[in-house]
């Protein structure tokens, strides 16, 4: 999954029900005891998928490891994934890309073990003709390659992922995409699609280039997350906040499904309304098990997620979950996988490992997250309250909750637009400071603070409140500083950030440490809906949910784009005189 998380999510941060037999097939929606549904007859020209791609367990499959993608997964961790893999009876997997330091390997990997696993091969698209061309065709090229030289495997290939969708940080022109869909048609002989937001292949509101892909592809792959889309559509209720405690879980989880469906009927609807029969697979879907997505993402909720998609009958020929196994790379788009970062298998496959292969955790129903209403902390009437600081004054207030110095510092987007390390030589005050390292994307970059629990910050939103920090850096032109109040999962999410240039507030970017001083009610004066929020959304003081936020989106600052110079932040404080 891309996560333009998060353009899309940016400061929300792409398993299995237990089966009772290892032999349940991938279709009408992730599986059921039942035979498959056939699969339409193809229309003149278009390539047939063959009949075990829609029977056999379907899941997305990459096999890094770490902190980022620099390390490849060896050939020894690779081939024992996919042993569990197909222990766990998944024996048709979504690659991405046809990078030789991974697609390749998997693929060698298979063939010299003689493993029962069919692919779909991914060829990566990363833009435009215009822009991204010659590194495009290097990636078709390989793609190209290995569709032929593992015939017997590949059994289809996806050109190019979440690259039309409105919100695509890849974007790439449909007369672009259908070009090169086209070029690696034209080169190999499985059917080809590529994989997209069910928006795209839906031409939500009109406004795409839809057609121009379903007259190039064999069949279509859709993407669907109820559990992300969820909360940016204010018309669709997912908190069941009628529905008692009780039951409300479930009320959640049915509906989660139940707009999977919604997004499935409507790519549905417009290929019927274009006379269009190609096959339809859901590429993408999935439950996170863990990783920030509140009152939503954990162990049962991912089980309860799956159970209704295994038992979807009438729909999708097949679907690929997202993901195998957890990538900690992603960051906040992290906690998707069957089994963890560890290969310990999440309780959603426990009936199918021992004990030993588990990942310890004990479960029960009830266990289930569901919408509670925030409950408000206390109004802090502190005079300062300190965010990050080795010396805390006494009398001074902290966030209420576990936050540690870099655990509750998080990245906009996913993969992470910046990284953060403690430092702890040339401090501005103590021994430590933070040095934020931006990794931008072309719309800019952002780092936050976020609190373990909602604070009640209105005291300070007077004229003698500061929001106060010392920093350090020579990152040219101007830096947005601010908070974020309300929730993105309730509706109310709102940005509260004010762009600074040197000679501003006390800010300057000459190398040296200095001491800023913003008014709160300056910042204040720029709240406005967060990303994908409801216009309603509004400033809320008595519920700061990120302390302090410092970020570059360059449609604001009109900075250059692409800077990666660090940033040393110290002595984070909020007061009142």
């Amino acid at each position: 999954m891309t996560q333009p998380s998060t353009l899309r999510r940016r400061l929300v941060a792409t398993g299995l029900a237990i089966f009772s037999t290892l032999a349940l097939h991938a279709c009408g929606g992730g599986g059921s005891s039942s035979a498959p549904a056939p699969a339409p007859a193809p229309a003149a020209g278009v390539r047939a998928l063959a009949a075990d791609f829609y029977t056999r367990k379907a899941v997305a499959y990459s096999g890094y490891r770490g902190a980022d993608r620099n390390t490849a997964p060896t050939t020894a961790q690779v081939l024992e994934d996919l042993q569990l893999l197909t222990q766990a009876n998944f024996k048709l997997i979504r690659l991405f890309g046809s990078g030789d330091a991974d697609s390749k390997v998997v693929l060698k990997t298979i063939a010299d073990n003689h493993l029962d696993i069919k692919v779909q091969l991914g060829v990566w698209i990363s833009g435009s003709k215009a822009t991204q061309d010659t590194e495009n065709q290097a990636e078709i090229t390989r793609g190209v390659a290995l569709a032929k030289t593992y015939s017997d495997i590949v059994m289809s290939v996806s050109i190019g992922n979440e690259t039309m969708v409105d919100w695509s940080a890849l974007q790439v022109p449909a007369d672009d995409m259908a070009a090169y869909i086209k070029q690696v048609r034209d080169q190999i002989t499985q059917p080809v699609t590529t994989d997209d937001n069910w928006a795209f292949w839906a031409n939500k509101d009109g406004k795409y280039g839809t057609d121009k892909i379903l007259a190039a592809v064999d069949y279509v792959s859709l993407h669907t997350y109820s559990l992300l889309d969820s909360v940016y559509d204010p018309a669709f209720s997912w908190k069941m906040e009628s529905t008692p405690e009780p039951q409300r879980a479930a009320a959640m989880m049915d509906a989660m499904i139940d707009k999977a469906k919604t997004d499935y009927g409507a790519v549905k609807g417009y290929l019927t309304s274009k006379g269009v029969t190609l096959p339809i697979i859901i590429g993408e879907t999935g439950w996170k098990a863990a990783g920030g997505e509140a009152n939503r993402d954990h162990p049962v909720n991912q089980k309860m997620y799956f159970d209704r998609l295994n038992a979807w009958m009438g729909g999708p020929k097949q679907i690929f979950y997202f993901e195998a196994f957890d990538e900690p790379w992603k960051g906040g788009d992290n906690g998707w996988g069957l089994w963890d970062v560890n290969r310990k298998a999440r309780y959603v496959i426990y009936d199918l490992f021992p004990a030993n292969m588990q990942d310890g955790g004990t479960y029960a129903a009830a266990d289930a997250l569901y919408y509670k209403a925030p409950t408000a902390n206390p109004t802090i009437t502190a005079n300062t309250y300190v965010l990050f600081a080795d010396t805390v004054p006494a009398g001074a207030a902290q966030p209420s909750g576990a936050n540690t110095p870099l655990t509750s510092w998080q990245p906009w987007d996913s993969p992470a637009t910046a990284t953060g390390a403690i430092i702890g030589t040339s401090t501005a005050e103590g021994a430590n400071a933070l040095e934020i390292s931006p990794n931008p994307k072309d719309w800019g970059w952002g780092f936050f603070l976020g609190l373990a629990n909602a604070d009640d910050l209105s005291k300070f939103n007077v004229a003698d409140g500061y929001l106060n920090f010392s920093i350090k850096t020579t990152y040219a032109g101007k830096l947005e500083i601010g908070f974020f109040t309300g929730s993105a999962g309730a509706n109310t999410g709102v940005d509260v950030y004010l762009a600074i240039a040197p000679g501003q507030y006390g800010y300057q970017n000459d190398g040296a440490w200095h001491n800023v001083s913003i008014p709160v009610t300056a910042i204040a004066a720029k709240a406005a809906p967060a990303y994908g929020q409801p216009a309603s959304a509004a400033l809320n003081m008595a519920q700061v949910t990120n302390g302090f936020v410092i970020a570059d989106r360059y449609a604001v600052t009109s900075n250059t784009p692409g800077s990666k110079i660090k940033i040393q932040v110290d002595n984070i404080y909020w007061d009142h005189h």
